[in-house]
C-alpha cells in the first residue's frame, strides 16, 4: 500500500486535500490550532496576560537589571517574589493603558517634542540650525531594537499613561495643620526608663543532661550542617599574567627610546615676560579696539628698544601680578597658560618679541627670556620605566588577541586546564575549601559570584569539566574545574557536642530571661514602687533612639498616652528581654524653618503617593483586575 502511495504522491495529496478542507469549513479553525496555549496568569478589563507574556517580560526586566548592575547575583532576579513583582508591574501598566484609552488621554506633538528635548542624549544631537541629526538619532535608539518612529510612539504612549495618575497626584495637597498633626506624632518624645534581662545572667541556671543535648541535636539538624565544599584548580588570564610572559627585543627597546626620550625626559619650560592691556571678552568692540591699539603702540616702542621691555611693562602693563616684576612670569610648561598665549610663547626664539596676542584677558606683548630644556636621560636610566611601559602596551594588545583563544581552549579541551595553561603560558592555581558563597581571604576570582556559580554547576560537579571562561574584572578572565567535591552533611554529634551545648544553653538562657522579664513587667505594672534596676530617665524619639534597638523604640512609641506611667516589654531573643517604663510624653523639638519646610514637603509627597495608590486601586476594581496565580509567601527563614 505504502509503495502505491509513493508512486502516486500527487494523487494522494489531492485526496487528502478533499477530505481535510471540508472539515475546516464545517467546523472552523480554532484560534489556538496553530499555536500552543499558555495559561492565563492575570486579566485586565477582559484582556488576558499569559504565562508566556509574563516569562518574556521577566526575562527583559532581568536582562535590564543585569546590564545596569553587572555584579548583581542572578539568583536574586529569579526568586518567586521577584517574578511576581514583574507580574504586578505588567498589570499596573495594563490598567493605566486602559484608563488612558478610555479617558482619551493624548500627547500633543509639542509635548512630545519638549519631552524628547529633555533627554540629554537626544538634546546633544541637535545641530546648529536647531534640527536633530537623524542618523545619530537612529543609531541612538537602535540598541533598544527600535526605530525613531517606534521610540516616539512608545514615548507618546508613556506620556499619555503618565497623565492618568498625574491628575490625581498633581492636585494632591496637605495643609499645614494636617501635616502638623501627623508629624507631631511622628517626632513625639517620650521619657522612658529601661532594664534589660540578659541571657548571660541566667546561663548558670541551665545544666543540660546528655539526653537534653542529644534531643536538641536531633531536633535541629540544620544548625549543625557542614556546607558543601570543593577543592578547585583555576587559571587566570589578565594583564599581569600576560606581562610576565612577554620578552622584549633589545632593538625594539632602543627604537622606543629614540621615539619617546623627549616625552619621557619631561616637559620643556619657558620663561617669558609680558605687557597686558586688559579688555574683557564681553567688552564693547570699541573698547577692545582701543585696548588693541594701545598694545600695538607699546609693541612698536619695545621693538625699537628691546632692553626697555621691563621698564615699559612696569609703567604700562595692567597685569597686577607681574607688572611690578617688569612683566616676568617665571618658567611655565605647556598647559599652564591660556592657549593663544602658550602658542605664541612656544613659537618664539629666546630674546624674540611677539606680535600683539589676543586672549580673553585682553592684549599681550610677549618677550621670551629663557628656555629650560630637560636633560635627556640615558638609555640605561630609562630602561626600567620603558620596559614596564612597553610590556603594559604589549600585554593590552595581547589580551585582546588571546581572550578568544582562552575561552575556546577551556571549552574544547574541557577535561583539563593544562592545555590552555601550556598554550598561553599561564599558571594553574589551586584552592581548597571553596564554597558556593564568597568567603573572605580567598583570591579575587574565588570571590566572584558568577565564577562560583559556574564551579558549582551540575556539569562541573558531576563531570569534572572546565567551567566556561568568566570575566571577573576589567581585562581579567578565569576558568576553573572542581578536583574534589564534598557534599553538605550533618556533622556527627561527637564533632559538634560543644557547639550543641553552647546553642542549647544560649536558647534556654534567653527563655529564662524572657520569663523573668515578663514576670517583672506584670508585677511592676501592679506596683511601680517595687521596680528595681531601671536606668536613669531619657527622652526617646523615633529620630533619637538613644541607642535603644528599633523594636524597643517602636514598642515605646506605641504605648497609649491615656494612662501614664505605662509598661511595655520586648523580647530581643539572644539579646535578652527589655522592660520599658514610659513616664511622660513631650512634643517633638521645634525644627528650624528650613527643616520644617522640608518635612512638610516630604509629608506632602507621602500624601500624594498615597492618593495615587488609592486611585490605582479604584482603577483595578473598575477594570476588573484578576490575578490567576497566588502571591508567593515568604519562607520561615525570610520572616
Amino acid at each position: 500500500m505504502f509503495e502505491s502511495i509513493r508512486k502516486h504522491t500527487k494523487i494522494a495529496m489531492f485526496l487528502l486535500f478533499l477530505l481535510i478542507i471540508p472539515s475546516f469549513v464545517l467546523v472552523g479553525i480554532d484560534r489556538n490550532y496553530f499555536s500552543s496555549s499558555s495559561p492565563v496568569v492575570a486579566r485586565v478589563d477582559g484582556h488576558d496576560i499569559t504565562q508566556a507574556d509574563w516569562d518574556n517580560a521577566h526575562k527583559m526586566e532581568s536582562d535590564r537589571r543585569r546590564a545596569e548592575q553587572p555584579n548583581m547575583d542572578a539568583k536574586l532576579l529569579d526568586t518567586p517574589e521577584a517574578r511576581y513583582a514583574t507580574l504586578e508591574r505588567m498589570v499596573r501598566d495594563r490598567v493605566l493603558q486602559v484608563a488612558a484609552q478610555k479617558m482619551h488621554m493624548v500627547t500633543s506633538d509639542s509635548r512630545l517634542a519638549r519631552s524628547l528635548q529633555e533627554i540629554p542624549q537626544i538634546a546633544a544631537l541637535k545641530k546648529p540650525d536647531g534640527s536633530i541629526d537623524t542618523e545619530a538619532y537612529r543609531a541612538l535608539v537602535a540598541p533598544q531594537g527600535m526605530t525613531p518612529e517606534g521610540f516616539e510612539a512608545a514615548m507618546r504612549r508613556d506620556l499619555a499613561v503618565g497623565q492618568v495618575l498625574a491628575g490625581v497626584m498633581g492636585s494632591s495637597f496637605a495643609s499645614t495643620a494636617q501635616a502638623g498633626a501627623t508629624l507631631d506624632a511622628l517626632f513625639q518624645r517620650r521619657e522612658v526608663q529601661t532594664v534589660v534581662f540578659k541571657p548571660a545572667d541566667f546561663a548558670a541556671k541551665v545544666q543540660p543532661t546528655d539526653e537534653d543535648l542529644q534531643a536538641y541535636y536531633k531536633a535541629n539538624p540544620a544548625l549543625f550542617q557542614q556546607a558543601e565544599q570543593a577543592a578547585v584548580e583555576y587559571v587566570v588570564l589578565d594583564l599581569e599574567s600576560l606581562r610576565a610572559s612577554i620578552t622584549l627585543n633589545e632593538d625594539d627597546l632602543r627604537t622606543y627610546y629614540k621615539e619617546n626620550v623627549d616625552r619621557l625626559a619631561g616637559k620643556e619650560e619657558r620663561r617669558a615676560s609680558h605687557i597686558l592691556i586688559t579688555a574683557s571678552k564681553d567688552a564693547a568692540p570699541a573698547d577692545r579696539d582701543k585696548a588693541k591699539a594701545r598694545a600695538e603702540e607699546l609693541l612698536a616702542q619695545v621693538r625699537k628698544a628691546p632692553a626697555s621691555f621691563a621698564e615699559v611693562a612696569k609703567k604700562n602693563s595692567q597685569d597686577p601680578g607681574s607688572a611690578a616684576q617688569g612683566g616676568d612670569l617665571n618658567f611655565f610648561a605647556r598647559g599652564a597658560m591660556v592657549k593663544p598665549f602658550e602658542e605664541a610663547a612656544y613659537a618664539l626664539k629666546k630674546g624674540e618679541i611677539s606680535d600683539v596676542v589676543e586672549t580673553d584677558f585682553g592684549y599681550h606683548v610677549i618677550l621670551l627670556t629663557d628656555i629650560k630644556s630637560p636633560r635627556k636621560p640615558s638609555f640605561e636610566e630609562l630602561r626600567p620605566s620603558m620596559e614596564a611601559e612597553l610590556k603594559q602596551q604589549q600585554a593590552q594588545r595581547k589580551f585582546a588577541e588571546v581572550a578568544e583563544t582562552f575561552s575556546n581552549s577551556v571549552y574544547e579541551q574541557s577535561d583539563s586546564l593544562q592545555p590552555v595553561a601550556d598554550k598561553l603560558k599561564l599558571k594553574i592555581q589551586t584552592a581548597k575549601g571553596v564554597a558556593r558563597t564568597p568567603m573572605p581571604g580567598l583570591p579575587g576570582p574565588l570571590t566572584n559570584a558568577k565564577f562560583l556559580e559556574a564551579l558549582f554547576s551540575a556539569d562541573a560537579l558531576e563531570n569534572k569539566r572546565n567551567t566556561e571562561a568568566v570575566e571577573f574584572g576589567p581585562s581579567q578572565m578565569v576558568a576553573g574545574r572542581v578536583v574534589e567535591y564534598t557534599p553538605a552533611r550533618t556533622r556527627a554529634f561527637d564533632e559538634v557536642q560543644a557547639q550543641v551545648r553552647q546553642r542549647y544553653v544560649a536558647e534556654k538562657s534567653a527563655e529564662l530571661a524572657r520569663k523573668e522579664g515578663e514576670a517583672k513587667r506584670a508585677a511592676w505594672s501592679q506596683n511601680a514602687g517595687g521596680a528595681t534596676g531601671l536606668s536613669a530617665p531619657v527622652m526617646v524619639a523615633r529620630d533619637k533612639p538613644q541607642n535603644l534597638p528599633r523594636p524597643v523604640v517602636d514598642a515605646i512609641m506605641s504605648v497609649g498616652a491615656d494612662a501614664l506611667p505605662a509598661w511595655t516589654g520586648v523580647d530581643l531573643g539572644p539579646q535578652g528581654y527589655v522592660v520599658a517604663k514610659v513616664n511622660s510624653i513631650a512634643p517633638g523639638e521645634a525644627p528650624e524653618a528650613g527643616m520644617a519646610a522640608q518635612r512638610h514637603q516630604q509629608y506632602a509627597q507621602w500624601w500624594s503617593n498615597a492618593e495615587g495608590m488609592a486611585y490605582y486601586e479604584t482603577l483595578k476594581t473598575r477594570f476588573k483586575v484578576q490575578f490567576k496565580v497566588p502571591r508567593p509567601t515568604a519562607s520561615i527563614a525570610e520572616k
